[in-house]
């Protein structure tokens, strides 16, 4: 039998109470609490374009801005994309996604190397202060935090797009469909690392 690929991480600070529970290895199943209806509506399209199972509960206790919430959220996220996955036996390791959404077109790609960094060429510049009622700055926060507690590699690029909605949408779910790509195990490489040192730490 297969081994879940599955984990549970929570967090809660002075700020922030986060619950993420991750199966890697779902049918696109969510279940989204947090205080902010439109980073509900973009953890929703990763999961599903990802097609894992994703349940998160966030609260921010004091709701003097977004970046805590957001934050931790991505932290909480990462880690459990990391537990889940294990020494990486047998995935693909890498993949990537090109996703259009109307006028919007966005690159995502990914690499579970053991080495968080995440590149975001050009700076994500949205038109407005908010996308519905996410502070739009928060996006690349949370990509930032994402990458760097999963120790993944992660480079978006907004090839084209003027409705931020469209930009953060096609975001999202390009950023799921590269981690479908990248967590599928490759029964040629069964039972082994892909890496040439053996291991993915960095």
């Amino acid at each position: 039998m297969a081994k879940k690929r599955t984990a549970t991480i929570t967090r809660e600070t002075g700020e922030t109470k986060i619950s993420v529970a991750l199966n890697i290895d779902g049918s696109g199943k969510i279940e989204t609490i947090t205080q902010i209806g439109m980073f509900n509506h973009l953890l929703q399209q990763m999961a599903t374009h990802g097609v894992f199972d994703l349940k998160v509960e966030a609260q921010d206790y004091y709701r003097t801005d977004q970046h805590h919430l957001i934050e931790d959220t991505a932290i909480c996220l990462g880690q459990a994309l990391r537990q889940a996955l294990g020494n990486g036996e047998g995935i693909t390791r890498m993949g990537h996604a090109i996703v259009p959404m109307d006028e919007a077109l966005v690159m995502v790609a990914v690499d579970i190397s053991g080495r968080g960094h995440a590149v975001i060429d050009p700076p994500l510049k949205f038109r407005r202060k908010t996308i519905g009622e996410l502070e739009s700055e928060t996006v690349h926060e949370f990509l930032e935090s994402f990458a760097r507690e999963a120790k993944m590699n992660l480079h978006v690029k907004v090839l084209l797009g003027s409705n931020d909605h469209h930009k953060a949408e096609a975001l999202f779910k390009a950023l799921g469909r590269a981690l479908d790509s990248a967590t599928k195990i490759d029964e040629r490489i069964a039972g082994k690392v892909p890496s040439t040192k053996g291991v993915i730490e960095g």
